[in-house]
C-alpha cells in the first residue's frame, strides 16, 4: 500500500500544471541543501579540534553533550517554522476501501525521511569518526549516535503536536515561542539546569545503553499521539465543518471616497483582517517599523549613510513588499468567480495599488520619530517612500502578473512558504538591491543629498507616468488571465 501511495504522489507531482515552475524552485532548494550539507560536514570534522583549542583541559565529547539542550531548542524552533507535515491528497482516498490507519502511518512515516532529520547526521557522523580516531570507546560512540537519532525523531513528532495545537490559536507562533523561551529562561536563570541534566543523562545512557529504552518509549508515545490526532481529522466531512466564530463588522464607509475601486478595497481589507495568512501583512508592519532600531542606535551605522537608504525602503515599503508580492494570489480561491464578473481589471489593480500607496504613506508618518537619530534618516525615509510609490509599487504589480501559485488563506502565517514561487524569490532583486545600488552610486560619486534626489526623482517619474504604467500592467494581467485561472485551480 505504501508503494501505491508513493506512486500516486509521484504522478501528482509530474502532472501538476505548476510542474515547470515548481521544478525550478526545487533545483534552487537542492543547491541550498548542498550548501548546508557542506557546512554541517565541515562543522562535524572541525568540532573536535576546535573545542580542543578553546578548552585545552576539557573533554570535547562532554562539552558537546552540555550544548545539546540548546541545539534541541533551536532545532525545535526551526522545525516549527520551516517543517510541515507531509500531507498527501487524502480526500479521494477516503471514498475508497482503504484503511485510514494506513494513510496516517504513511504520512507519519514519510515525515521521518525529512531532510531536516538527515541534515544533523552530516555533522554527527564526522564528529563520531573523529572521536573514534581519538581512541574513544566504539560502543560509547555508537550508543551516542543512536541517542542523537532518537532525539531528532522525538523533535520531529513533538513539532507536529505543537503545530497541530498552535494552528487553532490566533497567533500560531506564540506557543512555540513560549515553550522554547520558557525552557531557555529556566536554564538561563538557573532555576532548573536543564542543559547539564540533559548532558549528564546522555552520558549516563552511553555508559548503560539499556536506558535507550526510555528515549524509545518517549518516541513511540509521541508517534501514537500524532497518530491519534491525525486519525481524528481524517474524515471526508472534516473539511465541511466550520468553526462558530463571533462575527465582527467594521465600518468601511470611508472607502467610498475612492470611487469605483471602493468595493475592491473593501474586499482586500476584509481579506487581510479575516484570514490567518493575510494577517501576517499587518503584523509585519510592526516588525518593519521597528527594523530601524537594529541599525540607527549603533554609532557605526551613523557613518554609513548607505544603510539609511536600505532601511528606508524596507521600513516604508514593508506592507507593499509583504502583501504586494502575492497579488493576485490572495484572491486565488475565488479568482475564477471574480474574473467572471462584469468588472474592469484596471479598477481591480488600482485598488491594490492604492492600498499599497496608503501603507507607504502611513509607514513614513509612523517612522518620523526616527529623526531623533538625525535629519538624514528622516530625509532618507522620505526619498525611499517616494521611490516605493513611484517605482516599487509598479515592480510588485508587474511581478504579480507571473504569479501562478494558489494561496491557502487559512494556514498559519509565520514562515509559511506555501504559495511561494520563483517570482517571490526573484522580485527582491529589483525591489531592494536596485534602489540601494542607485543610492550608493550617487552617494559615493557625488554626495548623500544626490543619492536622495536620485531615488526621489525616479519615484516622481513613476508617479507622473502613472496612467501609462497602469495601462501597460493591466494588459499584462489580461494577457495571462486564463493561465492564472487554470493554475489557481491546481492544488499546490
Amino acid at each position: 500500500m505504501f508503494k501505491k501511495f508513493i506512486s500516486l504522489e509521484w504522478k501528482q507531482f509530474f502532472r501538476s500544471a505548476n510542474f515547470g515552475k515548481s521544478i525550478g524552485i526545487k533545483i534552487f532548494m537542492g543547491f541550498l541543501a548542498l550548501y548546508f550539507i557542506v557546512v554541517f560536514l565541515v562543522m562535524g570534522f572541525a568540532l573536535y579540534p576546535g573545542l580542543k583549542e578553546l578548552y585545552p583541559d576539557g573533554n570535547p565529547f562532554i562539552i558537546v553533550n552540555s550544548f545539546i539542550f540548546f541545539w534541541v531548542l533551536a532545532d525545535l524552533m526551526i522545525r516549527f517554522f520551516f517543517q510541515k507535515l507531509p500531507v498527501m491528497s487524502v480526500k479521494p482516498l477516503l471514498t475508497l476501501p482503504i484503511n485510514r490507519s494506513k494513510i496516517v502511518n504513511y504520512v507519519l512515516g514519510k515525515s521521518v525521511i525529512s531532510f531536516m532529520n538527515f541534515l544533523p547526521f552530516f555533522a554527527i557522523i564526522p564528529f563520531s569518526i573523529v572521536l573514534l580516531f581519538n581512541d574513544y570507546n566504539s560502543g560509547v560512540v555508537v550508543t551516542w549516535m543512536l541517542i542523537m537519532l532518537l532525539i531528532i525523531l522525538i523533535n520531529n513528532f513533538l513539532n507536529f503536536i505543537i503545530e497541530s495545537y498552535s494552528s487553532e490559536t490566533e497567533l500560531s507562533f506564540l506557543p512555540i515561542i513560549v515553550l522554547v523561551g520558557g525552557l531557555y529562561a529556566l536554564n538561563f536563570f538557573e532555576i532548573i539546569n536543564i542543559a547539564d541534566a540533559l548532558g549528564n543523562g546522555i552520558l549516563a545512557i552511553t555508559e548503560n545503553p539499556f536506558f535507550l529504552l526510555v528515549l524509545l518509549s518517549v518516541l513511540i508515545g509521541l508517534y501514537f499521539f500524532n497518530f491519534k490526532i491525525l486519525r481524528k481529522k481524517l474524515f471526508l466531512d472534516a473539511s465541511l465543518k466550520t468553526n462558530i466564530k463571533e462575527v465582527k463588522t467594521s465600518n468601511m464607509g470611508w472607502t467610498k471616497r475612492f470611487g469605483d475601486i471602493a468595493p475592491f478595497m473593501q474586499l482586500d481589507i476584509k481579506l487581510i483582517l479575516r484570514n490567518k495568512r493575510s494577517k501576517s501583512s499587518v503584523w509585519m508592519l510592526v516588525m518593519g517599523l521597528l527594523y530601524g532600531l537594529f541599525f540607527y542606535p549603533q554609532p557605526i551605522y551613523q557613518d554609513m549613510p548607505v544603510v539609511f537608504g536600505f532601511v528606508g525602503i524596507f521600513v516604508t515599503g514593508i506592507f507593499l513588499i509583504n502583501f504586494g508580492q502575492f497579488i493576485p494570489a490572495w484572491d486565488s480561491s475565488y479568482y475564477k468567480m471574480l474574473m467572471s464578473q462584469n468588472l474592469k481589471y484596471e479598477q481591480y489593480l488600482k485598488s491594490k495599488y492604492t492600498l499599497m500607496v496608503m501603507s507607504v504613506f502611513i509607514m513614513f508618518v509612523l517612522s518620523i520619530p526616527y529623526v531623533y537619530f538625525g535629519w538624514k534618516i528622516l530625509a532618507a525615509h522620505f526619498a525611499a517612500a517616494i521611490y516605493n510609490v513611484g517605482v516599487n509599487s509598479y515592480v510588485i504589480l508587474i511581478g504579480g502578473s507571473y504569479n501562478r501559485k494558489k494561496i491557502n488563506l487559512n494556514e498559519r502565517a509565520a514562515f509559511n512558504f506555501q504559495g511561494t514561487g520563483a517570482v517571490q524569490w526573484l522580485i527582491g532583486i529589483p525591489l531592494m538591491l536596485f534602489p540601494v545600488a542607485i543610492f550608493s552610486i550617487f552617494y559615493f560619486f557625488i554626495n548623500f543629498e544626490a543619492g536622495l534626489i536620485a531615488l526621489a526623482g525616479l519615484g516622481l517619474t513613476g508617479i507622473i507616468f502613472h496612467q501609462k504604467l497602469m495601462k501597460f500592467i493591466t494588459k499584462k494581467y489580461l494577457a495571462s488571465k486564463y493561465e492564472m485561472i487554470s493554475a489557481f485551480d491546481q492544488e499546490n
